[in-house]
Formats: structure tokens, C-alpha cells, sequence
């Protein structure tokens, strides 16, 4: 395991690091969603047949899995992303190829338009693009950001961990309670612009995965237009990676050997 500071007090990151071939390519990095952690999340495809021998960090954003958990950290998109760049920084990678799900599709894009030397590419799983509506006793960042902060500290978390269910709740137990809160607030409201515009106007290869099962991908047109590739992924739900390794694994691949001859 290894790690870097973030933030002036010196909160750390924590990543685990698989090595590679050092002509394999550029370095691979992976990133969770909400209340999850990377190994957990990325650790089977990751050493997949189909994506193994590139160096490849699976890292814990700020608040969750192995990272600390400061509570006087903002939590916001841009900030998450700040705090990844320090970490790449720190690693010496730059131009990798970020795989990142959900809440961390968002924070790859915000670094990829903040930070651009440091991301050659993205494929995101499921990444949220919009801002969405708050509602009390919706899964995920929607029913967490209908409680106020102080809600939430006094009891909202577990009346969430009744609704996460066991394999959420197993690495949602591990993130910070603000952490949790704050960025499913910042998620909830998007960045600024909101990312399915940065994603739409950055210059890099870019790959949309989505669960087929979902439908058709609201305004895939536009991003195709822009020059995404959106793909759909049979036989899964939102947490693609876990429910089809193989098929998750097969689509990531393809996606940056496409990319790689663009």
C-alpha cells in the first residue's frame, strides 16, 4: 500500500499499486463510486487477463476505504479531483488512463478538465453526467443529500445503512461520516460546469458504459456527437464490475485498444 498528502494538514491518500511492464504503456487508474473503495470494486478486473500488465493504481479518495477521513475537508468534485492530482503528482504518473465508476467517473472527468496533462483517457462506468433532485429515502446520493449535515451526523447514516444493503453497507461502514455526506451533496448538485459538459468538450478518448438492462442512455446522442463512445454492458446492473467481471473487463479493453489506435 502506499500513500501521499493532500491537504495542508496531511491527510493522506491511500492506493494499492499493481506493477507492470514498463513498455506495457501508460499507467492505468482506477476509481470507486460513493461510499465504496477501489480494490474492493476494481481488484478482479484489474489483474484480468484482459488488463493486466500495466502499472495500475487502485486508489481510495479522500474519506473512503483505506484513506483518512478528515472532517474539515470540503468534498466537493473539484477538491476530490484537486486531491487526486496531488496523488498522481506524488506517483509520478501523468497521461494515464482512468477507469473510474460512478461518483468517480465525475471526479475523473473534473481532473481530466482541471488537471489535462494528467488523464490521456477515460472509461466510466455509469458515471454520474447531471445534477440530480434530492429525495428522502432514494438509494444513493439522492436519498443521502435530503438530510442536512446535521441530520445525517444524528442518525440519517443509518437509516441509509438500512436502505445500502450488505454489499454497499460493506465499504459505505469504512467512509467518513462527512466525507459520505458532503460528497453526495457536491455530487447531487454536479460541478461547474456540470460534467456531462466537460465531458462533452474535453480532447482525449473518452468511453460511457452503461447497463444495457437501464435503456437507452439519455442524451447519448450529443455525446456521441462529441465524439464519446457510448457503450451498453449486458447482464449487469450498475456495479458493472462486480456483477460481470468478464463482460466489464472485455468492454474496458476494447475501449482503450480502440482508443489507443484514434
Amino acid at each position: 500500500m502506499r500513500s501521499a498528502a493532500v491537504t495542508p494538514r496531511g491527510d493522506r491518500i491511500r492506493w494499492i499499486e499493481l506493477p507492470g511492464r514498463a513498455d506495457a504503456g501508460p499507467a492505468r487508474v482506477y476509481l470507486h463510486g460513493l461510499g465504496a473503495a477501489s480494490f474492493a470494486y476494481f481488484g478482479e478486473t484489474a489483474v484480468h487477463p484482459l488488463l493486466a500488465g500495466r502499472r495500475s493504481l487502485l486508489i481510495d479518495l479522500l474519506g473512503f476505504g483505506l484513506s483518512d477521513r478528515p472532517a474539515t475537508f470540503d468534498y466537493t468534485l473539484e477538491s476530490h479531483a484537486d486531491a487526486l492530482a496531488a496523488v498522481l503528482d506524488a506517483a509520478d504518473v501523468a497521461g494515464a488512463e482512468v477507469i473510474a465508476h460512478s461518483m468517480g467517473g465525475s471526479v475523473a472527468i473534473v481532473l481530466a478538465a482541471r488537471h489535462p496533462r494528467l488523464v490521456s483517457r477515460l472509461v466510466l462506468a455509469d458515471a454520474n453526467l447531471d445534477p440530480l433532485e434530492p429525495a428522502r429515502g432514494a438509494p444513493g446520493s439522492r436519498g443521502i443529500a435530503s438530510y442536512t449535515e446535521a441530520e445525517f451526523l444524528a442518525g440519517g447514516r443509518e437509516e441509509i445503512r438500512a436502505a445500502a444493503g450488505t454489499l454497499w453497507w460493506a465499504t459505505m461502514r469504512l467512509a467518513g461520516r462527512e466525507a459520505l455526506y458532503r460528497s453526495a451533496v457536491h455530487l447531487v448538485r454536479g460541478s461547474s460546469p456540470v460534467m456531462r459538459t466537460l465531458l462533452r468538450d474535453l480532447d482525449i478518448p473518452r468511453t460511457f458504459l452503461f447497463p444495457a438492462a437501464d435503456g437507452p442512455l439519455p442524451g447519448a446522442g450529443e455525446l456521441t456527437a462529441a465524439g464519446v463512445a457510448v457503450v451498453p454492458l449486458l447482464d449487469c446492473g450498475h456495479n458493472m464490475m462486480l456483477d460481470n467481471p468478464d463482460g466489464f473487463a472485455a468492454a474496458t479493453a476494447t475501449a482503450l485498444a480502440a482508443e489507443s489506435r484514434s
